[in-house]
C-alpha cells in the first residue's frame, strides 16, 4: 500500500511539473491528467478496502482429504513413527513325519502254472534172442524154425535174422512169418506183417526149408540183430 501510494505522489509531481514547465497548455490536456489521477486514486482506495477486509476475498477451494478407503489399511508389518521394527523370524517348517511303520512284505502267491516234469527216457528194448532147430530132415531138403523171443518189457517192432548155410548152392524155400533175400552164402529174413512186432515176453516163430542135400548142409553161423543164435547143430 506504500509503495501504491509513493507512485501516486510521484506522478503527480511530474505531471505539476510538466503542466508548469508550459504555459500553453490547453484544457483538455488538463482534463486528461485529472481523469488519470482519478483513476490512480480509485484503484488505491479499493485495493486498501480490500486489505482492510480480507473476509471479503473469496475463499480458495481446497480439496478435501482421501477417505481411509482410498488410502488403503497400512500393511501390519510397516512399523509406525518411534517403533522398533520387529527382528525378520524365519518360517518354521512343519516337522517332516518320520516313517516308524515298515511296509509288509507282499506274500508270494504261489503260481498257477503247472511245474514241468522232466521228461522221462522210454524204457530200452531188450536185445531178441533166437533158437534155431531143424524141425523135419529128409535126403534132398529139410527143414528149419527159429524161434525169437523178447525177454524185455518193451516192443520189438523190428528185428533181422542172418543164417549163413555152408553152401551158395543150397536154396531156401517155403518162408513163412518173414521175407527172405539171398547174398551168396548169406541168407537174410526180416519181419513181415505177421511177425512185425515181437511183444513183451512173447515170441514170434519163422519157418523155411532149406534144398540141397541134407549131408553136410545144416547152417554154420545164425544171428538175430547180431546176437547169436542158440541150437545150431555141431
Amino acid at each position: 500500500m506504500i509503495i501504491l501510494l509513493d507512485r501516486i505522489v510521484a506522478i503527480a509531481a511530474a505531471v505539476r511539473r510538466v503542466l508548469t514547465g508550459r504555459g500553453d497548455v490547453s484544457r483538455a490536456t488538463w482534463v486528461a491528467v485529472i481523469a488519470a489521477l482519478g483513476v490512480l486514486i480509485a484503484t488505491a482506495v479499493s485495493v486498501i478496502g480490500v486489505l482492510r477486509t480480507p473476509e471479503g476475498l473469496a475463499p480458495v477451494a481446497l480439496d478435501p482429504p482421501p477417505s481411509a478407503d482410498q488410502v488403503g489399511t497400512p500393511p501390519t508389518d510397516t512399523p509406525r513413527a518411534g517403533q522398533a521394527k520387529p527382528a525378520a523370524t524365519s518360517p518354521t517348517r512343519p516337522a517332516t513325519p518320520q516313517a516308524t511303520a515298515t511296509s509288509p512284505t507282499p506274500t508270494p502267491v504261489p503260481s498257477t502254472t503247472p511245474t514241468p516234469t522232466p521228461a522221462t527216457a522210454p524204457p530200452t528194448p531188450a536185445a531178441l534172442r533166437a533158437d534155431f532147430a531143424i524141425a523135419e530132415n529128409s535126403l534132398l531138403s529139410y527143414g528149419a524154425a527159429v524161434t525169437i523171443s523178447n525177454p524185455g518189457q518193451v516192443p520189438v517192432a523190428q528185428w533181422k535174422l542172418a543164417v549163413t548155410l555152408p553152401r551158395e548152392s543150397l536154396r531156401v524155400s517155403s518162408v513163412e512169418g518173414a521175407q527172405a533175400s539171398q547174398d551168396g552164402a548169406v541168407w537174410t529174413f526180416v519181419p513181415d506183417g505177421s511177425t512185425g512186432q515181437v511183444p513183451d515176453s512173447t515170441s514170434v516163430r519163422v519157418t523155411f526149408r532149406v534144398d540141397g542135400s541134407s549131408i553136410g548142409s545144416a547152417p554154420t553161423a545164425c544171428t538175430i540183430d547180431g546176437v547169436a543164435c542158440t541150437g545150431l547143430p555141431d
